[in-house]
């Protein structure tokens, strides 16, 4: 039985069985029952100063590719957004580089993809609302003319400026007045970035959420949905009960998107997620078990990579796009470990080894033997010898993996 060594964060090690790969297959047809989007990262060049405070040196080949990788398998892309690591390392040039070539690809293929549209080109951190609304269009007219969706992201900028909740609602009329289809709204969590803290002009969680409604109210033609990313699930229903029935609620929630997106008797959330971005198959699948209305299926495909999602998310959550490059690296998406800004650096090897320990247990290792074989060489290049091992450590109880399979008919 080939094993997989996982480290404690005492540095001994203990092997567990390697699952066997999932058998989940693409779709034939458009994924129905629901909108998923892949938040998804870039790879940059191997030999690149990928240290922090660098401009990003993208490996186009890899990260393309890895696009056409969630488009086959039925879900979209949502592009230069924060798993993209915008403000932790993609460059301006870059980021407007990656949406153009994202859009021609996407539209090559017939895949959906929508991009992030910020203010992070202005060199000053303040700036007036005038200047927040003419960088949000800046942007906007860049996405559009390239042929992608718009997801207006939260501003630093604007989170600085704003006096109250009126400059909110102000802004966010302009911008969307000047907006050629509509666009996809995104409250992100101080859990992503401490920025952003009092966002839609209130801590308040229910006051800022007025706000916010009372934006695609008065903006329903221009808005297509919202997607929030305060891991609250809570707070994201009591949104998604009140929006009208012309916007969707894209769940951003990383720790408990199993649920809302299965919903209830009064709806459910759409997807638009940086975990899809490590679980594109296991998404698909299970998206393809709710389009048979078979809910048990769909509980058991994704309900084991919930655990995992948390561990890549786990505080500091800003730090989550290392393991979703971590994943990516482990099967076989791209030739290094590498991530621009030296963001591969962010998490500890204890914090990797639980990354490889939940994949391999929810069926989140597309390649066992290839991920198996890159870790254990990470390990042994930092010192960790993974010829001796606890076996005694895992009991079969705890060895026991199956992994995750799918109904659905081969393509």
């Amino acid at each position: 039985m080939t094993t997989l060594t996982v480290l404690r964060a005492d540095g001994a090690t203990r092997a567990v069985p390697l699952a066997p790969p999932p058998a989940f297959a693409r779709p034939r047809t458009p994924l129905a029952s629901r909108v998923a989007y892949a938040a998804a990262h870039v790879v940059p060049k191997a030999h690149a100063d990928n240290t922090p405070g660098q401009p990003a040196e993208i490996d186009w080949d890899a990260t393309l590719a890895f696009r056409h990788h969630v488009w086959s398998w039925g879900l979209g892309v949502a592009d230069a957004m924060d798993t993209a690591q915008r403000n932790m390392g993609l460059d301006t040039a870059a980021t407007r580089e990656l949406i153009s070539r994202s859009a021609a690809e996407a539209a090559s293929v017939g895949g959906r993809v929508v991009v992030g549209v910020n203010t992070d080109h202005l060199d000053d951190e303040v700036v007036s609302i005038e200047q927040v609304v003419d960088a949000y269009a800046e942007q906007l007219h860049h996405a559009e003319d390239a042929g992608a969706g718009a997801v207006l992201m939260a501003s630093r900028h604007l989170a600085r400026v704003a006096q109250s909740a009126d400059d909110y609602r102000r802004v966010y009329r302009e911008v969307l007045s000047k907006a050629g289809a509509p666009v996809v709204l995104h409250w992100l969590g101080t859990a992503f970035d401490p920025a952003l803290e009092g966002y839609f002009g209130s801590t308040d969680t229910d006051v800022a959420a007025a706000t916010l409604l009372q934006v695609i109210e008065a903006n329903r033609d221009r808005v297509q949905g919202v997607k929030m990313s305060l891991l609250d699930a809570d707070a994201e229903i009591a949104v998604r009960r009140r929006l009208p029935a012309s916007a969707r609620m894209f769940t951003g929630d990383d720790f408990h998107y199993v649920g809302l997106i299965e919903g209830d008797d009064e709806g459910h959330s759409d997807a638009l997620l940086g975990a899809f971005a490590a679980l594109a198959p296991n998404a698909s699948a299970a998206i393809q078990a709710l389009d048979r209305d078979d809910v048990d299926e769909y509980r058991r495909i994704l309900g084991p990579t919930e655990e995992l999602s948390r561990q890549v998310f786990a505080a500091p959550t800003y730090y989550y796009k290392t393991g979703v490059a971590f994943l990516s690296w482990l099967n076989g998406h791209q030739a290094a470990f590498q991530m621009v800004g030296g963001l591969h650096a962010a998490r500890s090897l204890p914090h990797l080894s639980r990354i490889v320990e939940l994949a391999n247990g929810s069926g989140a290792l597309e390649r066992p033997e290839l991920a198996a074989a890159r870790w254990h060489e990470l390990l042994t290049i930092n010192g960790v010898d993974t010829t001796v091992t606890d076996a005694a450590a895992a009991t079969p109880a705890e060895a026991a993996v199956e992994a995750p399979s799918s109904e659905a008919v081969p393509a």
